[in-house]
């Protein structure tokens, strides 16, 4: 086996360069990303709807997630050891800055963040880090005075994202990111392209894995490492890049690291192990889904999206489902007009109610065969059959 270099994010050092892939509602919560944490990797905690086992989550459902993500993190540091946790937190989120502060404020390694452009994601973690220092008295500030910090990572799909991103945190924060997340077409659930570019892609079909115009992506992702590479240059400092969507095998992951990334990010291989927080059922409609399976769809929060289709996407698709209740979890969602409700499909989902599920998946979902270990997947990424 070649040597592969940790992931190094700051003071912040993975020893394998695998980052678990945030997944909601309730896929991706403590038993994964403890699991991947311990076996070398980063894990990471979705923050979308996590409180919605709690028993006040139907009224008070900000309180209930909240709450949960500092409960989900402890659960994860437990099986993690010395591992490294984050969360994902979308943009898209109401009340985006109080899930940024608290995961600040309960000692997460890393915010990474996406569905939209994260634009005042350092300012929100500034604030957090004044009021620890002001409250300093926990654990977490103790570890924020010893220079300790949560780093920050957006995630951008395209060169004109990235511009955007970086041009801003340089002009407004004097900062660059820590660390940046490149999702390509084939990633699952909301994807930052539009409709019309994942058909230039042909990341559309029902083949992708025949039909996907890889190098015209790999053009893109150049691009992108070129435009860091000028702020890293200006900062003087690494700025890592890891890159998403469709890794699958150590093959993927060794052609990505050859393009340049320092690391990959990986999400659907990790559903279908024993480790993962989604029920049974779920895990095995990933083990039944064929490749004409997967489909793309629209979500509520107004992105493509990437699912195995199911009874309820054909529903969905002959006209709208009405919510029967709003849980405020997007930002511009209207209630009177949405399509369906994505809080109870995606619990649904979370809670094996299929026929009624919004099924989010990777391009590569189909490929899954058997439920593993998150060490065997890791193995396997990192060594293939040298393992």
């Amino acid at each position: 086996m070649r040597q592969i270099k940790p992931l190094t994010i700051g003071d912040l050092v993975i020893e394998k360069p695998i980052i678990q892939g945030g997944m909601g509602v309730g896929i991706s919560l403590h038993r994964l990303a403890g699991a991947v944490a311990k076996a070398g990797g980063l894990g990471i905690i979705s923050t979308a709807q996590i409180g919605f086992r709690e028993p006040d989550f139907k009224e008070n459902p900000l309180k209930a997630n909240l709450r949960s993500m500092e409960k989900e993190l402890t659960l994860a540091r437990d099986t993690a050891l010395q591992g490294a946790i984050g969360f994902n937190i979308m943009v898209a989120s109401k009340q985006y800055k109080e899930y940024v502060k608290t995961a600040v404020k309960v000692g997460a390694d890393i915010i990474i963040s996406g569905a939209g452009l994260p634009v005042s994601l350092p300012e929100y973690v500034k604030e957090a880090e004044n009021e620890i220092g002001d409250i300093g008295c926990s654990q977490d500030s103790r570890d924020f005075k010893k220079g300790k910090r949560t780093k920050i990572a957006p995630i951008i799909s395209t060169i004109k994202s990235a511009s955007v991103i970086l041009k801003m945190w340089d002009r407004k924060y004097k900062i660059v990111p820590d660390l940046i997340v490149i999702e390509g077409p084939l990633a699952g659930g909301h994807l930052g392209f539009t409709r019309e570019q994942l058909k230039e892609y042909r990341a559309d079909t029902k083949d992708v894995e025949h039909t996907y115009q890889k190098a015209s992506y790999e053009q893109e992702i150049v691009g992108i490492l070129e435009i860091v590479k000028s702020y890293a240059e200006k900062y003087r400092q690494h700025i890592p890049v890891v890159t998403a969507g469709g890794i699958y095998s150590h093959e993927d992951v060794k052609h990505q690291l050859e393009l340049g990334a320092d690391g990959v990010q990986v999400a659907t291989r990790f559903v279908t192990t024993k480790e993962c927080d989604a029920p049974e059922s779920y895990k095995q409609a990933y083990i039944d889904a064929k490749k004409e399976d997967i489909v793309i769809t629209k979500s509520p929060v107004g992105m493509p999206g990437r699912a195995i289709r199911n009874p309820f996407l054909e529903q969905a698709s002959k006209g709208r489902i009405a919510p029967e209740r709003c849980y405020g979890c997007l930002e511009n969602c209207d209630p009177s007009s949405t399509p369906y409700c994505i809080t109870n499909a995606l619990i649904n989902a979370a809670e094996g109610k299929l026929e009624h599920a919004l099924l989010f998946c990777g391009s590569n979902a189909w490929r899954a065969k058997k439920i593993e270990t998150v060490d065997d997947v890791m193995k396997d990424l990192l060594m293939g059959n040298e393992c």
